[in-house]
């Protein structure tokens, strides 16, 4: 029994999705996010654990972190949660803003070209951190071929924004928007950065059926009959 569960332990090193739920790399994880962040809707959540287990199983180093972002949600609600990934809980739940060009308080168009000004769905690698035009930001590389992987040329980047702002709430009805990129609150922008940067993911959700259906990274096995389920609500 001894070597049995060494073998266990060490085929866990060894494949770096496994390694980030333990013998069952979808269910463990998955619960434990679940009731971390139980204002999060649970078919995001369990297609963003989906698409980074899919993504690591590929042979992509194991994350730390992962952001997942619900752009089904208005920019009023704080649709954006970071988990830290070893110790399975929520590090933070905030706002974030959307493309100018993809909606209004609701998000409902998103693009993967140069000068739409709209948002990008789907699986992001993060990069570097740096201080650019916005201050402190987060370079990001889109991962899914025709989908976002135009991000890193467009410089779809996190950053902190003034006018992700609570009082814009109270004002006009919602929040300002961006150029594209998941800006957040000033105040939590170099926490955040820090938090995700150097090879963490990001994982953009919205019902589009398109997306869900052709994903290369919600198609590995017991991810295809989830995103069919979604797409068809």
């Amino acid at each position: 029994m001894k070597k049995q569960y060494r073998f266990l332990a060490v085929l866990a090193l060894m494949i770096p999705g496994l390694a980030l739920s333990g013998q069952n790399p979808s269910g463990s994880l998955l619960q434990d996010l679940e009731r971390a962040a139980p204002s999060a809707k649970r078919e995001v959540i369990r297609l963003a654990v989906e698409a980074l287990e899919c993504a690591t199983s590929g042979g992509q180093a194991a994350p730390k972190r992962l952001a997942v972002i619900d752009y089904s949600l208005p920019s009023t609600e704080r649709r954006l949660w970071v988990f830290d990934l070893k110790q399975r809980r929520l590090l933070l739940q905030e706002l974030v803003a959307h493309g100018r060009n993809s909606g209004t308080n609701y998000a409902s168009t998103f693009s993967n070209t140069n000068g739409s000004y709209q948002s990008s769905l789907g699986l992001f690698r993060t990069l570097n951190s740096y201080q650019g035009k916005h201050g402190y930001s987060l370079r990001m590389e889109g991962i899914e071929p025709g989908v976002n992987d135009n991000a890193f040329d467009r410089a779809i980047v996190m950053h902190g924004a003034p006018y992700v702002n609570p009082a814009l709430i109270r004002k006009q009805g919602r929040i300002g928007r961006s150029l594209g990129c998941p800006a957040v609150r000033p105040a939590v922008a170099r926490q955040l950065i820090d938090q995700l940067k150097d090879g963490q993911y990001v994982f953009a959700y919205y019902p589009d059926q398109r997306w869900l259906q052709s994903s290369a990274f919600l198609s590995c096995p017991g991810g295809q009959t989830s995103a069919n389920q979604i797409a068809s609500r």
